[in-house]
């Protein structure tokens, strides 16, 4: 069974197996956890997504989907990029959030990742309200069949931390 850690902090800084980057669909880098991962981790992060784009994401990687690349100068071995929904208050696309904790788990088993670190996906500059955010990512964890030992939702602020602790409960 995984067990489930909550921490306050960077992502960029964890000593796991793998960090869940929320990157946009382009793989090219952007602001907020994105872009500190791809600037923590150097230029090879970038190099793999660039190849990942030619070989087979030439249109970008798709909303909930995940793909792994080199952590480069991070702690971590692995970076497994997702991309988060857009939140939206006409649209429910809580399935495609969950997709994202899915997929990713799913390229982790891939890796043998044991360890993993998540952010609050689609919580920042997407939008996603922060405690229905955390309720969906503590259930998908939850609920996935995983060989994951830990999931670690690395959370940057206080309010992040609380939304989480209280969907742990």
């Amino acid at each position: 069974m995984t067990h489930i850690t909550l921490t306050k902090g960077d992502i960029t800084t964890q000593h796991v197996d793998a960090i869940v980057n929320t990157a946009n669909s382009s793989l090219l880098g952007g602001g907020g956890v994105d872009g500190a991962i791809h600037r923590g981790g150097g230029p090879e992060i970038l190099a793999e997504c660039r190849a990942l784009r030619a070989a087979k994401y030439g249109r970008g990687l798709p909303t909930g989907q995940a793909v792994a690349t080199t952590a480069g100068k991070l702690p971590a071995r692995w970076v497994i990029h997702t991309v988060g929904p857009v939140w939206s208050a006409s649209e429910d696309r809580s399935a495609a959030l969950a997709s994202c904790y899915r997929e990713s788990l799913r390229v982790a088993d891939e890796l043998g990742a044991r360890t993993v670190a998540f952010p609050a996906v689609s919580t920042g500059v997407y939008g996603w309200p922060m405690d229905d955010g955390a309720r969906i990512a503590v259930r998908t964890v939850r609920e996935t069949d995983t060989s994951v030992d830990e999931v670690r939702f690395v959370l940057f602020d206080d309010a992040a931390y609380q939304a989480f602790t209280d969907a742990m409960s």
